[in-house]
């Protein structure tokens, strides 16, 4: 008799209510800036030169930047031959600061 109580109660609870011990936790999003760092910037430039092998990933991920963002910014870069391009292919680029 207490079985079948159990099943009814089980039966009773909303769907919500069973799938509460397998909810799954979601990392809260942050909007990706579409405003480029200006390149004049002495503290950004100290950062970039830091950085040992430079990706747009890389860049992206540190200054909270959209990857096409990234590479273009990576593009203008090497333009003023602050940075070099050292590898890669089509896909991605690597570079690394340009020797002082």
């Amino acid at each position: 008799m207490e079985k079948t109580q159990v099943q009814q109660d089980k039966k009773d609870e909303s769907p919500q209510q069973q799938k509460k011990g397998k909810t799954k936790t979601v990392a809260e999003k942050r909007p990706r800036g579409l405003q480029v760092p200006d390149t004049s910037d002495q503290r950004f430039l100290s950062d970039v030169q830091k950085m040992g092998a430079i990706t747009p990933f890389g860049l992206a991920s540190q200054f909270n930047l959209r990857l096409s963002v990234a590479k273009d910014l990576l593009e203008d870069l090497e333009r003023k031959r602050l940075i070099k391009l050292v590898g890669g292919n089509a896909r991605i680029r690597i570079y690394q600061p340009a020797a002082a």
